[in-house]
């Protein structure tokens, strides 16, 4: 955990960068400065590096999660990506195992992410190493 750290200003361009590793759909400086701004004015939203010698290989977006349904609350992981160079290196796995601390020191009685199905055969297959279960789809409607 000594390589995880809050985001900054100062990493807008490698988080752009790191946004489009993972969906290769490019965010431009103004728009994550704006996404950096809203982290930093919400109560349950967080965003972190994972730095090795001064360079950023990997990002967790991480949400407190309070379901109304049936009142518990999940830490979900609404972003990780690693760079491409080091992927199968550690860093995916760390920062996993970064938002499951965030998730117990939150009071969370487990996390969540969605996964998109570009990099589903990979993507997944290391979610299910670390014990997460497909429970359900995502239906999604755009306007």
């Amino acid at each position: 955990m000594n390589n995880i750290r809050e985001a900054t200003t100062e990493d807008i361009h490698t988080l752009c960068y790191l946004i489009k590793e993972l969906n290769g759909s490019e965010i431009s400086h103004g728009i994550m400065e704006n996404r950096l701004e809203f982290i930093k004015d919400s109560p349950f939203d967080f965003l972190y590096v994972y730095e090795e010698a001064s360079t950023i290989l990997g990002m967790l977006g991480f949400r407190i999660r309070e379901n109304i349904e049936d009142l518990n609350r999940f830490g979900e992981i609404s972003i990780i990506s690693v760079d491409s160079n080091v992927r199968r290196k550690g860093v995916g796995r760390s920062l996993m195992e970064f938002a499951e601390y965030l998730a117990i020191r939150h009071k969370c009685m487990g996390t969540w992410l969605v996964s998109g199905t570009g990099r589903k055969d990979e993507a997944h297959r290391f979610y299910k190493e670390l014990g997460y279960e497909i429970t359900g789809y995502r239906f999604v409607k755009h306007f």
